[in-house]
């Protein structure tokens, strides 16, 4: 069974990462590319939702980027249905997670999604805009600005690299999983759902994917081996709708920053929507597949290059993910000496926000070392600047300091 299973396990890395790594680049372009007071300008008034929900569509930001990037939205000024419209939208797809769709499952799939998660984002603005109640304040979490390098081109590697580590385990995982499901599950038991009818099918992969933190783009191989082995697509589509729109963290985020009825409202966008959307998605294309995930040829040299160099980027974020925990142990047990600044930082959700702000830290001009811990929000510095001073760099990175 080993064989097999290092058989899939390569034919859906040639599949996944020639996509992922294009999709990375695009976002890293669209982020140079955005001027950092496009939000300000253009994110609060009339067509604020539309906006915010334009701009969340090809962002490839899961939950744990979605998050702060939404919720700053609303501390910025933006309207509760603009952020929240944001907040829906964003996590169900991007550019990456398009590309990655279209490879696995089909471009009327992949272009669907986007349809959905547009409409979804839509409807969600609107009812909170209507139904949605008096502006709650809200003193929380910043969101990540623009690039503060001045290299563009250095800017948007930079980014890219990050849209990749905030969510390369879940890519991993999701890769492992895909090749499991393709090895060990029969084609005839996820078959079997359709025996359900598709409304139970959709509710019982709906309830599974609420809780969970489910990542756009590293869930559409899983998606796709289900489907492949009998899952209705509709199904697959609730899966990728709601499990990347919804987890704990983000309703519990959510109803901080916006109260009770709104998060009532978000969460019965997406299930009402999802469920919705993915009876549509059958009835206008059905639910018959081809007979596995991979198909076409991807034995290229682009292909092969891709997968060596995505599983070259996972091995270095696993090496620096545990030289920073080994650090972060270290720095936790030492006592703080006089020369250092201690800060608690709100906003960092992942990996991702951690290395980025321990990057921006060390470039500061006056520090001569930085350790960001995750859990619990901290940021040590050590070097020529006082509190205030240090607390200004975070905040400028996109996060919030708290001295």
């Amino acid at each position: 069974m080993i064989t097999p299973f290092l058989t899939h396990l390569w034919s859906v890395s040639l599949e996944l990462s020639p996509w992922l790594l294009l999709g990375a680049i695009v976002s890293g372009l669209i982020h140079v590319l955005l001027p950092n007071d496009f939000i300000s300008r253009h994110l609060t008034g009339r067509g604020s939702i539309m906006k915010a929900v334009a701009l969340g569509v090809p962002l490839p930001l899961c939950s744990c980027g979605v998050i702060p990037a939404g919720l700053g939205l609303k501390k910025d000024g933006a309207s509760d249905g603009a952020s929240v419209g944001f907040l829906i939208s964003t996590p169900q797809t991007g550019v990456d997670s398009i590309l990655v769709s279209a490879a696995f499952l089909g471009w009327p799939f992949a272009l669907f999604k986007v349809a959905a998660a547009a409409i979804t984002g839509m409807v969600g603005g609107m009812l909170t805009e209507t139904l949605g109640g008096p502006r709650k304040t809200f003193e929380g979490d910043a969101t990540n600005g623009g690039h503060t390098h001045q290299n563009m081109l250095i800017a948007g590697i930079a980014h890219a690299d990050d849209v990749i580590r905030s969510i390369w385990g879940w890519l991993l995982f999701g890769i492992l999983i895909s090749a499991a499901i393709s090895t060990f599950l029969p084609p005839s038991t996820m078959a079997s759902f359709s025996t359900w009818g598709p409304i139970i099918t959709m509710l019982a992969v709906l309830m599974i994917s609420l809780p969970l933190y489910v990542c756009a783009t590293a869930s559409v191989p899983i998606a796709a081996s289900l489907v492949a082995s009998g899952m209705p697509t509709g199904a697959a589509l609730v899966f990728l709708m709601a499990g990347p729109a919804t987890n704990m963290a983000t309703i519990g985020a959510i109803h901080r920053a916006f109260g009770g009825r709104i998060v009532a409202i978000y969460l019965g966008t997406i299930v009402t929507g999802s469920v919705g959307l993915g009876i549509l998605y059958d009835a206008w294309f059905g639910t018959q597949v081809t007979g596995g995930t991979v198909h076409g040829d991807h034995d290229s040299m682009w292909a092969v290059a891709s997968a060596v160099l995505l599983f070259l980027l996972f091995l270095r974020y696993a090496t620096d993910d545990f030289w920073r925990w080994l650090k972060t142990r270290q720095t936790l047990n030492a006592p703080i000496s006089a020369s250092q600044v201690v800060l608690e930082v709100q906003g960092m959700t992942c990996g991702g926000c951690v290395s980025r702000l321990e990057r921006e830290l060390k470039e500061a001009s006056g520090i001569t070392s930085a350790t960001v811990i995750l859990d619990p929000g901290q940021a040590i510095v050590d070097g020529e600047l006082d509190a205030a001073q240090v607390a200004k760099l975070i905040e400028d990175a996109g996060f919030k300091a708290v001295i």
